[in-house]
């Protein structure tokens, strides 16, 4: 069964190579003139690595394990609100693993043969009729599918085809950075890793996690006023903003060059879409369910998507493409949309500030450790 698949980041590729490796014809179609992946971290969460392993990817990420520390939310100062048992949430439902994007978007992709990728082809529209799915690039027709997977991002042009009802993304109204560094020689940060700092005077976030061997992962999350500001300006404003956070979090921003630091306005779905899959298409990864990073479930989600999507076309003919992509979508739309939801609920809980923080703070202490891991391990699970 001949398959496209329009997109090629971490989701699209794993989709790519997992319909690819079950034994169908498929064409990885990705805008960009290389095949790569640019960022910072990932996050992986041990339900997007079971995902990987259905799709036999799991070998990239596995030994890459996150110490088994006691994560959860901190203030700005670094003394705990809310404190997780990692070891006893790894026990119970498996490890959470931090990788660096590019190495981790390699990996993925080196299963697929070179020519059935096709890069520098934007993928303008799709044209379905009853026998199959017209793909069309710069005005032309260039393909024909029994299916397409939609894996061309955040700001999808597919979704807005099969949907153009839908009022598409919404900004939250605050922006991301993002670095990656070694470990500055004299720095401790035993006690923040796999936390997430919270300050309820300004409503940001620092998140800090180990990556590979020394490295470290940060992220920072606030209030965005007016245009997202270039990287050396942010940088600056960041540094200002949490000089008085605990010592290690203005060193580490201050140790990470401007270059290497990314900066996004934070988006997501205005609304749930009311399906991930139209007739021969199915949307996949942030095009069918854009969230905010707050759980940290974005890569994992689409490696769930590209798992469940191989899974229902496997052993498919083109008759049985519509009836398994409707299975494709009952499976998965409920459970994203509910991690997307999930995901909104704790970015307005996190960014509180004022009074409203302050009781948030109290009640984050008051929460058991057992019931904090448990709910953890709840988010986790498949």
């Amino acid at each position: 069964m001949k398959i496209a698949v329009v997109g090629a980041g971490l989701g699209g590729v794993s989709a790519a190579v997992g319909l690819h490796r079950g034994g169908h014809e498929v064409t990885l179609y990705e805008r960009g003139a290389e095949l790569r992946e640019a960022g910072t971290g990932v996050v992986l969460m041990p339900n997007g690595i079971r995902a990987l392993d259905a799709l036999g990817l799991g070998d990239v990420v596995h030994g890459k394990a996150t110490p088994a520390v006691s994560g959860g939310v901190r203030d700005w100062r670094g003394r705990p609100l809310l404190v997780t048992d990692a070891v006893q949430a790894q026990q119970t439902v498996g490890a959470t693993m931090v990788v660096d994007r590019a190495t981790l978007h390699q990996a993925l992709r080196a299963p697929m043969p070179a020519g059935r990728v096709r890069t520098a082809t934007a993928v303008e529209r799709v044209e379905p009729d009853a026998s199959g799915v017209t793909v069309i690039s710069d005005g032309q027709p260039i393909a024909r599918a029994d299916a397409v997977i939609a894996a061309d991002g955040i700001g999808s042009g597919l979704r807005g085809q099969l949907f153009p009802g839908h009022p598409g993304l919404r900004q939250t109204g605050r922006v991301d950075l993002r670095g990656v560094l070694p470990t500055p020689a004299g720095l401790d940060v035993t006690d923040l890793a796999a936390s997430i700092m919270v300050d309820r005077r300004s409503g940001s976030m620092f998140g800090l996690f180990p990556i590979g061997d020394g490295d470290l992962y940060w992220f920072t999350d606030t209030a965005l006023r007016g245009a997202p500001p270039q990287a050396p300006e942010v940088r600056q404003e960041m540094r200002s903003l949490m000089a008085d956070w605990h010592p290690a979090v203005p060193a580490l921003i201050e140790a990470t060059p401007a270059a290497d630091i990314y900066v996004d306005a934070i988006a997501c779905l205005a609304t749930p879409l009311p399906s991930f899959a139209i007739g021969r298409i199915a949307l996949l990864g942030d095009a069918a369910h854009a969230m905010t990073p707050d759980l940290g479930q974005g890569a994992s989600q689409a490696f769930e998507d590209a798992a469940a999507v191989a899974r229902h076309l496997a052993d498919a003919k083109p008759a049985d493409v519509v009836e398994r992509l409707r299975g494709y979508d009952t499976q998965r739309r409920v459970r994203a949309n509910r991690m997307m939801a999930a995901a909104l609920r704790q970015s307005r809980l996190m960014s509180r500030t004022g009074a409203t923080a302050w009781l948030r703070d109290a009640l984050l202490r008051a929460i058991p450790n057992r019931l904090a891991t448990r709910q953890l391990a709840r988010i986790w699970h498949a």
